[in-house]
Formats: C-alpha cells, sequence, structure tokens
C-alpha cells in the first residue's frame, strides 16, 4: 500500500471512532434494551363501606326524621338485604308524610321476608297516614294473624275500617284491642277520634278523659280531647289545657281555632248560622298544635 493511501485509512478509522457506534435499527436486540416509562400505580380500591355499630343505631333513632331517614338510607345502600333497617327507613319516611316512598321501603322488605310483622305494620301505617285506609286493610290482617295477641295491628284496623266508612267493622276490632290491652290510651283515642268525626263530641269526650288518664297518654291525645270540648263549647278548660301544654303562641292560635269551631257549632241567636268546620283533627294540626 502506498503512503498516500495509508493515511487515507487511518483518518477514516479515528473519525469513525470518534462519531461512535451506530444507533441499532428498530428492532434490533439494541432497540429492545430501550424501556418505556413505567405506567402510573392504579388507585388503591376504597375500603367498603361498613354497617353502623350498635350503639350508633340506637343513636339514630334519637334524630330527628330527616336525619333518621338519611342515617337508614345509608344503612340500606350498605346492606339491601337489611330488614331493621328498611323498617326504620320506612317508619322515618311516614314520620316526614313521604307516604309512598315509606311504603316502597317497607315493601322492599317483604320481598325477602313476606311474613315480616314490622314491614307489614309499617305499610298499613303509612296506607292509612295517606288516608288511603282500603289499602291498609290487608297488611294489618296480616299483621294481625302473626301476631293475634297484640293489640296494634287490630287498632290500625279499626282506623283503616274508620276511614273506609265500616263502622261497624272498626268498632269490632277496638273492641278486641282493648280484650288484650284494657284502657290501652292509643285504642281509646282512635275509637273517641272516629265518634267526634261523626259528631258524638260527648261519647268521644268520655273515651278521651278515660285515655289521658293512663300512664301512656301522649300529648296528642290530649289535644285529641281539647277538640272534643271545643267542639261542645267547653272553651273554658279547653283553654286550660291548652296551656298546660303547648307555649303561648301555639296555645293562643289553637284557641283560636277552637273559638272559630265553637261558634260554627253553636251560632248565637243574632249570628248567621255557620257551615259547620270538618270535625277532623287536621285543621288544628295545621294551626300548629
Amino acid at each position: 500500500m502506498c503512503l498516500k493511501a495509508a493515511l487515507a485509512a487511518t483518518t477514516l478509522i479515528a473519525a469513525l471512532a470518534a462519531i461512535g457506534p451506530a444507533p441499532a435499527l428498530a428492532g434490533t436486540p439494541a432497540d429492545a434494551q430501550i424501556k418505556a416509562p413505567p405506567a402510573p400505580a392504579a388507585a388503591a380500591p376504597a375500603p367498603p363501606a361498613r354497617k353502623a355499630s350498635p350503639q350508633e343505631r340506637a343513636d339514630a333513632e334519637r334524630l330527628e326524621p330527616l336525619a333518621r331517614a338519611a342515617f337508614w338510607a345509608r344503612e340500606v345502600d350498605v346492606d339491601p338485604t337489611d330488614a331493621v333497617a328498611g323498617v326504620r327507613l320506612a317508619s322515618a319516611l311516614r314520620a316526614l308524610a313521604q307516604y309512598p316512598e315509606a311504603i316502597a321501603a317497607a315493601q322492599r322488605v317483604l320481598v325477602l321476608d313476606p311474613r315480616n310483622f314490622d314491614a307489614l305494620m309499617e305499610v298499613a301505617r303509612a296506607y292509612v297516614g295517606e288516608g288511603q285506609g282500603f289499602y291498609a286493610i290487608d297488611p294489618a290482617k296480616q299483621a294481625q294473624a302473626l301476631a293475634p295477641k297484640d293489640w296494634r295491628p287490630l287498632s290500625l284496623l279499626g282506623v283503616a275500617y274508620s276511614q273506609v266508612r265500616r263502622d261497624d267493622d272498626a268498632q269490632g276490632a277496638w273492641s278486641q284491642a282493648l280484650r288484650l290491652s284494657p284502657d290501652n290510651p292509643a285504642v281509646l283515642s282512635n275509637m273517641a277520634m272516629a265518634l267526634a268525626a261523626k259528631g258524638q263530641a260527648p261519647q268521644a269526650e268520655a273515651l278521651l278523659r278515660r285515655a289521658v288518664a293512663q300512664p301512656g297518654a301522649t300529648l296528642q291525645m290530649r289535644q285529641d280531647l281539647t277538640l272534643v270540648l271545643g267542639l261542645q263549647g267547653k272553651l273554658a278548660e279547653a283553654e286550660q289545657r291548652l296551656r298546660q301544654d303547648l307555649p303561648p303562641d301555639q296555645a293562643d292560635a289553637n284557641l283560636a281555632y277552637l273559638q272559630a269551631l265553637s261558634s260554627a257549632a253553636h251560632p248565637g241567636p243574632a249570628a248567621p248560622a255557620a257551615t259547620p268546620t270538618d270535625h277532623s283533627w287536621t285543621a288544628l294540626k295545621g294551626a300548629g298544635g
């Protein structure tokens, strides 16, 4: 080799060394060593929701109806087969006067357990609360068959019969309930308000006086008695009872209602006869009682 050719070859080798190795073509072993950036780690799954503890459930029953409904709705979401949660959700919705929703909640329990006494009672109570006593009769009868020694289905059945004007059946159911639970204030009050709705205020008053004398009497029962007293014009005693049970503003509002009710039922000689007011407790409730 001539000197000029040898120098040219040496220069080419030095240039190639300075450039370094040529990049490997795609798909070659060298290319396989180029790693993609790692994928981000998947988020950890959220822990499953847990059911409330027995103490939390007991505390929830002391909440206002709206908060109680929210609590039991969550419990049903956690475990749709929880019959206790379903029944208590129905009860809370009924307290909010959300009767169709209460019926639906109780009926979901009955799909899984058709003989659930508490769910049957909630369905019947919600229909009665909605004024649809006809549809309460069957679930109340089923509940009564499951617990023949329990006065509650019979008392509820009496209200349902009363709403559909089956007065003899209503009185029969209430009489049977009183045989199981003598002088039960709830039964006596139901009987009394059915009589008051038919204009039999003196008979209703006698039953309500028996009811409010019992240890288990409620504010509602005492207010039922003030309504019946007002129907008969016994406003002095009605006012006394109102002021014992209610704040002054509510007592004043209810007393004004009773005065108007008494005037309509007993117009004076110079006063024009007024159309009789509905003998129900709904109007008095609307006045804040």
